[in-house]
């Protein structure tokens, strides 16, 4: 599983720095998160993939949703025939549906718009789930967090052949999948030879958030956290009233969690190029590792059990 960072800036852009969006890479299938003008321009920049058949918008702000109608447009131009799903917090399906116009009425592949609220499974699929989570800012806005499902538990290949008798062949399926097979006369069951069942990787992206509760429950020992680190402590006042979060703030939150890691994303354009309080403030209360998000980055991030921490690449474009 792979994050790219296509827009890191706060409502400003800059010169380095695009407004929020990434992409979710998971074995073949890619999410969009949020939507910010020029998105289309980053996924092609940084080489993500239009395969898109699903976006998630945290909420209306325009740093957040107004690169919508240009990517509508550039899938029609490509003569896209698959459905696409946008889904944003419940109450902003009017407004979508004016943004979204502006690529024009009759595409030629259909656009599915669907609200959803704290705790819903947004996407279900057989190996992962996204649900949404409430957040505080100053309107309508979720966050989300990919989940993916326990996996099956490792095949101890020597006892079966070794201890058991049973040769590599079909019966090595059927137990990993679950199922007891007739061997020398007995029955062999699953658990003699399949351990125990590994857990799935989790990724928790905020969007534009005060620290919240929820945000400290759903993301309990993610993998990877993405939180809004717009400001640093000489700008936590400005944090409150504009219902953003400190870097200080949002490692407590990581803390609290007891998350992996963390990118602080969402950076305030008066920082300028001068951001490097942020990643120092966190980690003054957050003892995990803390990263900086920037335009172009990519966080891979490998399972619980592998024993191996996220890495990172720069942008190359």
């Amino acid at each position: 599983m792979k994050v790219t960072f296509l827009g890191t800036s706060g409502a400003i852009p800059t010169s380095e720095r695009n407004p929020s969006a990434l992409v979710i890479e998971r074995e073949g299938d890619r999410l969009l998160f949020d939507c910010a003008e020029g998105t289309q321009r980053q996924m092609m920049r940084y080489n993500s993939g239009f395969d898109i058949e699903h976006i998630f918008i945290t909420h209306l702000h325009g740093d957040h949703v107004l690169g919508l109608p240009g990517l509508l447009q550039t899938f029609e131009f490509n003569e896209r025939e698959q459905p696409l799903t946008i889904h944003a917090p419940t109450g902003t399906r009017h407004e979508l549906e004016q943004l979204t116009s502006v690529a024009g009425t009759n595409t030629s592949y259909p656009v599915h718009i669907r609200q959803v609220s704290d705790g819903d499974t947004v996407l279900e699929h057989r190996e992962y789930v996204v649900r949404a989570f409430a957040v505080t800012h100053r309107t309508r806005a979720l966050g989300y967090a990919v989940v993916e499902a326990d996996r099956k538990g490792r095949f101890d290949r020597e006892k079966a052949e070794s201890e058991l008798g049973i040769p590599p062949g079909p019966k090595y399926s059927k137990l990993h999948a679950g199922e007891s097979v007739e061997h020398n006369g007995r029955t062999v069951e699953p658990k003699e030879v399949v351990g125990p069942a590994r857990p799935g990787r989790r990724v928790v992206y905020t969007g534009d958030t005060r620290p919240v509760a929820s945000t400290r429950q759903i993301a309990g020992g993610a993998d990877l956290l993405i939180h809004d680190g717009t400001f640093t402590d000489e700008h936590s006042e400005r944090a409150q009233q504009t219902a953003h979060s400190t870097a200080r703030e949002a490692g407590r939150i990581a803390s609290q969690a007891d998350v992996k890691a963390l990118v602080l994303t969402h950076l305030s354009s008066r920082y300028g190029g001068y951001w490097r309080s942020h990643p120092t403030e966190a980690r003054e209360v957050f003892d995990g590792r803390v990263i900086p998000a920037e335009d172009g980055m990519t966080v891979t991030v490998p399972f619980p059990d592998s024993g191996d921490s996220v890495t990172v690449e720069e942008a190359t474009a």
